[in-house]
């Protein structure tokens, strides 16, 4: 009896080996696709997907070149995707980038791709026609090699695979495991030679299904052409080889079932939320040599920024050039701070925006001047040089725009950061300024600076410092008043709104790309058909320091011969709909500020009418301290008054939040919706 025990356990034990190494396979194989591989089902939690990338498979290695003495990078891909209908037919579309620096080009090798549709219950093939591969120049660095699938349509299978060859060791392939569509595997592999150090930066909310590193030897092989020298001298040559041998890590990351990733409202960049991982090369160090080093820390990176020709030396030197100008610009002004807006106006408005090197000058500050334009670092740079004329003391900010992406709080990578702003201390202030943008404030940034970590670059150090967009307070006040016109019995009234300033840096936008009379027309259709209004005025609106004041008149049209008139205490609503409609959400939500938004609504009771029906006061709370919604109404003989308040005293949310402030937004916009009821009186 023992002994049969022992036999179970040890064939129990057999089996649940052979199942969980299926487990840590994939369920397909490239190249071999049968009818049964057509019936593919997307995850629940993406059930409506229109394409499902079915298996996403990358291995990196080392390899030598024999006769070169070199070593390359290969990296090999291989992808099915299932086609579910039209709408993922752009999953049909691959884009390959291959880096290119001077002579040096990564070389793409073996590309295959095949379309196949089931037809009649059997698999029929497509394959691609290199002619149908297109190569596009898309930047000094990048080429691409891009093609569509021929025969797509829905319900078809696309394979694709291919190799790169790199001599480019920085760029070890990073790899992401998430993307629009649903992944059901996800595997990257990386076998990392011990002369080669590189950082791993990992970022997303997906757990890995297998994350495992394990070591064996590596041995490059080369060989060297030796030349010999007889007594005779003849010279004769023969080949040698030589062995560089050592251990290397074989890393293995694997994720299963991952959700496709969409972009919803409030979000900077699918970029800081997709499931990836990226490597930084930090050192090479081959058996007898020394090191070679990569990575620069910050101390190194600040001496690079302080002596460069398009950075540090524009705005370290005397720029005595600037004397005759500066003195038309400054004029009178006395005191650090007028000196300082002087500088600032003038630059904001004379200099023209321009597209360019994002952190480093594209031109000498001169020529910035002579042809009234520049890049964003051309302008604020040119505005810290002239600062420093004046003795005021300033600073270069380099930061990644919310558009760009977080940049990494640890290491120097200067290719994350794509804007620089400036920090003046004024009279003992630390101000942020920003020259260039043609209708920001004195004082003020744009929303897209606030993006977490960023550096302040001193001739010594790269200093951190952080613009958190929790930090802006966006505060907005409408205040409605309607009465009967003793006149002509019209039901009339004012509205009048101080916006916040970033609301008002939003309606200057709108105005200068359009016109008065056109942001006018917006308003009126975002009202109901039966309100009129006339007499716009915006206050404020050339003065940019300040936030914008703007006025209407109204009249309601509803009231007079209807028996019954439903009508809406809010002339605008505070959230015309709720943004967050996704089930689920996959990553945080990042609103640019918080909000602190009060209404109030004071009505006179047409002539004729009374209140048959009002909506009921309330008050919730978003996560007891995070938020509040107040709804308090009141009647009279009268009147009827309103008085609303939305705050939202944080701006980023974790996704583990969603729920709640989808519902707290769903109840927001519910009552918002709700309406007083009036009853014509009967004679």
């Amino acid at each position: 009896m023992k002994i049969f025990k022992i036999v179970f356990l040890l064939i129990a034990m057999f089996l649940l080996n052979i199942v969980i190494n299926a487990q840590d396979k994939m369920s397909i194989k490239f190249g071999k696709v049968t009818p049964q591989d057509f019936d593919v089902k997307a995850p629940a939690t993406d059930s409506a997907a229109n394409a499902i990338v079915v298996a996403d498979y990358g291995n990196s290695e080392f390899v030598a070149n024999t006769s070169d003495l070199t070593v390359s990078l290969e990296f090999t891909k291989k992808t099915r995707i299932k086609i579910v209908d039209k709408n993922g037919f752009d999953a049909g579309t691959v884009h390959i980038y291959l880096y290119s620096s001077g002579a040096s080009t990564e070389k793409l090798e073996s590309l295959k791709a095949y379309t196949y549709n089931l037809e009649n219950n059997k698999v029929v093939e497509t394959k691609i026609d290199n002619s149908s591969i297109f190569t596009e120049n898309k930047s000094k660095n990048w080429i691409v090699k891009k093609f569509t699938f021929p025969a797509l349509k829905e319900g078809s299978i696309v394979e694709y695979s291919y190799t790169i060859k790199s001599d480019f060791f920085f760029n070890l392939q990073a790899w992401a495991f998430q993307g629009k569509y649903p992944c059901l595997w996800s595997e990257y592999n990386a076998s990392i030679p011990e002369f080669y150090k590189y950082v791993t930066l990992s970022q997303g909310y997906q757990p890995f299904f297998i994350n495992k590193v394990d070591q064996s030897q590596v041995q490059f092989t080369f060989r060297e052409r030796v030349v010999d020298e007889t007594s005779a001298r003849v010279a004769t040559t023969h080949s040698e080889s030589f062995n560089i041998t050592g251990m290397k890590d074989n890393h293995r990351w694997v994720m299963k079932n991952v959700p496709g990733l969409k972009e919803e409202a409030f979000t900077t960049t699918l970029n800081n939320h997709i499931a990836k991982l990226e490597f930084q090369l930090s050192q090479i160090k081959y058996p007898n040599a020394f090191p070679h080093f990569y990575m620069n820390d910050w101390k190194k990176v600040a001496e690079e920024f302080r002596d460069s020709e398009k950075f540090g030396s524009l705005i370290n030197r005397a720029n005595g050039w600037l004397d005759d100008d500066l003195k038309g610009i400054v004029g009178n002004a006395a005191t650090a701070n007028e000196k300082a807006k002087k500088i600032f106006s003038y630059l904001r408005d004379n200099i023209s925006i321009k597209s360019g090197p994002s952190i480093f000058a594209s031109t000498n500050l001169k020529d910035v001047i002579k042809n009234k334009s520049g890049t964003v670092a051309d302008i604020n740079l040119l505005l810290i040089a002239m600062l420093r004329h004046e003795k005021i003391t300033a600073n270069p900010i380099i930061l990644g725009t919310r558009s760009r992406g977080v940049t990494n709080e640890f290491y120097p990578l200067i290719d994350r950061y794509n804007y620089v702003i400036v920090k003046a201390d004024i009279d003992g202030v630390t101000t942020f300024l920003d020259a260039s943008h043609p209708r920001i404030g004195f004082g003020k940034l744009p929303l897209e600076c606030y993006n977490g970590h960023a550096r302040e670059v001193q001739n010594e150090m790269l200093y951190p410092i952080y613009f958190s967009s929790d930090s802006l307070k966006e505060f907005t006040r409408t205040n409605c008043i309607i009465i009967n016109d003793e006149k002509d019995g019209k039901v009339v009234g004012s509205v009048t709104k101080d916006l916040g300033y970033y609301s008002s840096l939003k309606v200057r936008n709108e105005i200068a790309g359009s016109s008065l009379a056109s942001y006018e027309k917006k308003i009126k259709s975002g009202l109901p058909e039966d309100v009129e209004i006339t007499n716009l005025n915006i206050d404020s609106l050339k003065i940019l320091d300040e936030p914008i004041v703007m006025k209407f008149d109204t009249k309601f049209s509803a009231f007079g011969e209807n028996d019954i008139v439903y009508f809406s205490p809010l002339i605008e609503s505070i959230i015309k709909k709720n943004p967050f409609t996704a089930a689920q959400r996959f990553y945080p939500v990042e609103m640019p500020y918080t909000i602190n938004e009060t209404y109030t609504f004071n009505m006179e009771i047409p002539k004729g009418y009374i209140v048959d029906e009002i909506p009921k006061s309330t008050r919730v709370k978003l996560n007891d301290s995070e938020g509040m919604f107040e709804y308090i109404i009141r009647k009279d003989a009268s009147y009827v008054q309103l008085q609303l308040r939305l705050l939202i005293n944080k701006a980023n949310f974790n996704n583990d939040d969603y729920d709640i402030l989808r519902d707290f937004y769903s109840f927001v916009v519910k009552k918002e919706s709700e309406q007083i009821v009036f009853k014509k009186v009967k004679k």
